[in-house]
């Protein structure tokens, strides 16, 4: 292993890595286990970041939308990084325990309708995208939600799957910072994936 948080070692010194390290450090105060992975090519990065955001922009999916998506989408994929981080933000979103139990793969009462929805959708899609039916759509689109987003929604459990698969493959492990910051009933109910690191990254 190059270094304890991933199998690749540390990716050559380049400008454009560079730029993804110093904006983490201003950010986050440390540079990410991820995001030493991906600074092998930071244009790719970028490119996911900004495929993302045109993504989110055009969309009328809503923060607690995309939190509820991202959080069902780890858990059901074992992401046990995205699952600390984005568990976190929907903790914040709606609750600790509520998180905790989309993480589990519950219908916490914490949330709509819609979000029930949604996190049902993203199981699926990570679970046998193949396996969905018109039925499921209609699901979708009694809960409020129209095709545009029904859309964005897939697209984006997508994006996220691909994310999630770079890094799990390639032994991104939970930062520290990162677990230190969670709350009790998310990081308990994180029983899969990657192991975190015991000592603070750089």
């Amino acid at each position: 292993m190059g270094n304890s948080g991933m199998f690749l070692d540390p990716p050559p010194e380049s400008e454009a890595a560079g730029t993804l390290f110093a904006e983490a450090l201003a950010g986050d105060g440390y540079v990410a286990n991820y995001l030493r992975a991906w600074a092998w090519r930071p244009d790719v990065f970028v490119g996911y970041v900004d495929t993302r955001s045109a993504l989110v922009k055009g969309s009328t999916l809503t923060e607690r939308d995309l939190a509820v998506l991202v959080t069902a989408t780890a858990a059901q994929r074992g992401d046990s990084y995205c699952s600390l981080a984005w568990g976190t933000r929907l903790a914040r979103l709606i609750d600790a325990d509520a998180a905790a139990d989309v993480i589990g793969g519950g219908v916490p009462s914490a949330l709509s309708e819609r979000e029930v929805a949604l996190a049902s959708w993203a199981r699926q899609v990570v679970r046998d995208p193949n396996g969905t039916t018109p039925s499921d759509v209609d699901g979708l689109r009694a809960a409020g939600l129209d095709d545009q987003a029904i859309f964005d929604a897939t697209v984006f459990v997508a994006l996220r799957l691909a994310f999630s698969t770079v890094n799990d493959a390639l032994g991104a492990a939970p930062d520290k910072q990162l677990v230190d910051k969670v709350p009790a009933p998310v990081r308990d109910a994180v029983r899969y994936g990657r192991t975190p690191m015991a000592t603070p990254s750089a």
